[in-house]
């Protein structure tokens, strides 16, 4: 009987030689004549020790990381398949205290199973959500999402239940589910894992997402910057068309769903659900103006369901274990669990999926161990590149929809990006105005003309030309852009800017430097 090695292929540790160790090894059991089955998984998400492997033991699951190729030969030595001491040696990966201390519902399969075996799949709690849906039909499986709490995982934060009704409630015909799978906030990761390391968890919950609402196709349109996402996506989908899971009789129900992977255009407005639906039409990537919703008026002009990887993703378990056990986790009107990305200057990143309520600090410190440099921590950005600059006294402040929008910040997709004392927030300020500028569609002014005035007056208050008058000028330029921006993109631009004047001020003051170009 072969002993199984569990190797990730996710692009994270791909990065990091995991091919290359993963040729070490079945090479080395093949020079000493011994049977290892080496079974590629996802990510744990434990990236600073990365590529982690794991090793099936009668102990159960052992883990060793991280791994180069240098390292087979003294792991054979060390009897690592029977879960021998070696230097790399970390236990059973769920009793490393980043794993041990998370609530993974989520992410509970990933870096564990086959990402491209549907038995795997199976054979880990997978489809019973798929099941419960059929057996309840669509009103039950939306009433058991709306009971849940589920809201929109891409930052927006609208109730999933609400949305899936409103589209299920238009008349009989063409609907459409699509998921915006287009991860281009700055620190984001989790939408790739999944899709990467557990792929099947999107598609359950896309099928249901169809069945609840009366939808017979569904697209996902994955970030252009993920090939090896699309690509094992797609493997996926062909995998969940032949074990019937999707197609004419889902799961040999009544209900018909199919799926297609898109790849998309390379612009962060796309992540924008209606420029997503614009460029998936083959358009050039533009902001519509709303209403109508895209719930009534969505792709091709038809009632559409659009939701964030994780808002699908979440409704397997949903229906799987009930709305009453999901809405158990979190606080307040934030229920469930969010898959928080730690990256930045932090020693420990990663992916952590924990209910909502917790702090900043206790990711930050107890997750990822604080800076990376070892220098005194000065700020942590919260929901990407359009996120606020918290500053220490705020790190307790708990990760939930509305504590962020009391502390004038906002969740996001979760990323949490960390900065030591050497960042200057005046430039950071500038490089929001410069993002917005760079990626904005176009289409209105404010967005458009605001963004590059306000690089401009930034470029002038940190070359200390008349910095009172041109902050005043900034403070309304951030008015301007909040105001009267058709979409959250230049709407969101001054959260950044006005968390960076507020908490740093000091930054604005330096002594004149000269103009970024």
């Amino acid at each position: 009987m072969s002993a199984r090695v569990f190797i990730p292929c996710d692009s994270s540790a791909l990065s990091v030689g995991a091919d290359a160790a993963a040729r070490a090894i079945a090479q080395e059991a093949e020079k000493r004549g011994l049977a290892v089955e080496i079974v590629r998984t996802g990510s744990r998400g434990l990236f600073w020790l990365e590529p982690m492997i794991e090793v099936e033991t009668a102990k159960g699951r052992l883990a060793y990381g991280p791994v180069s190729a240098g390292d087979a030969a003294a792991l054979f030595d060390a009897g690592f398949l029977q879960g021998g001491a070696h230097p790399k040696a970390l236990g059973a990966p769920e009793e490393i205290p980043f794993l041990k201390n998370q609530q993974r519902l989520i992410f509970a399969r990933c870096g564990v199973t086959d990402p491209l075996s549907l038995a795997d799949y199976r054979a880990h709690g997978g489809l019973a959500g798929l099941e419960k849906a059929i057996a309840l039909g669509p009103k039950g499986t939306i009433e058991e999402v709306l009971a849940s709490g589920l809201r929109g995982r891409g930052g927006a934060g609208f109730p999933t239940g609400i949305k899936w009704r409103t589209v299920a409630g238009e008349p009989a015909g063409q609907k459409y589910i699509v998921c915006n799978a287009d991860e281009g906030d700055s620190g984001t990761f989790a939408d790739r894992m999944l899709m990467e390391g557990d792929p099947f968890t999107l598609i359950e919950g896309m099928a249901i997402a169809g069945i609840a609402c009366g939808a017979d196709k569904g697209f996902v349109y994955i970030r252009s910057e993920y090939p090896h996402a699309f690509r094992m996506f797609e493997q996926a989908i062909l995998k969940a068309r032949a074990g019937g899971v999707l197609g004419a009789a889902v799961l040999g129900s009544p209900h018909s769903f199919d799926l297609e992977a898109r790849l998309g255009a390379g612009a962060y407005i796309c992540g924008e659900e209606t420029s997503l639906l614009e460029s998936l039409e083959g358009k050039r990537g533009q902001v519509r103006a709303k209403p109508p919703l895209p719930a009534i008026e969505g792709l091709f002009g038809k009632p559409t369901a659009i939701n964030n990887v994780l808002s699908f993703a979440s409704a397997p378990w949903i229906l799987a274990h009930g709305a009453k056990a999901y809405a158990e986790f979190g606080m307040g009107r934030s229920r469930g669990t969010q898959p928080f990305q730690l990256a930045g200057n932090v020693k420990r990143g990663g992916l952590i999926e924990l209910a909502f309520g917790v702090t900043i600090r206790r990711l930050v410190e107890e997750f990822g161990g604080g800076t990376h440099s070892g220098r005194p921590l000065r700020t942590v950005q919260v929901g990407g590149p359009l996120g606020a600059y918290f500053p220490d006294r705020l790190l307790d402040t708990p990760l939930d929809y509305e504590a962020m929008l009391e502390v004038k910040g906002m969740l996001g997709h979760g990323g949490i990006v960390v900065f030591d004392d050497s960042v200057d927030l005046a430039r950071q300020a500038r490089f929001a105005m410069e993002f917005c500028a760079i990626e904005s569609c176009g289409k209105c002014t404010p967005c458009r003309i605001g963004s590059t005035r306000g690089v401009e007056t930034l470029d002038k208050i940190t070359a200390g030309v008349e910095r009172d008058k041109n902050l005043a000028v900034l403070d309304d330029l951030c008015q301007l852009l909040t105001d009267g921006s058709l979409c959250a993109l230049g709407g969101l631009t001054p959260i950044p800017v006005l968390s960076a004047l507020t908490h740093f001020r000091e930054d604005f003051h330096r002594p004149a430097q000269k103009a970024t170009s």
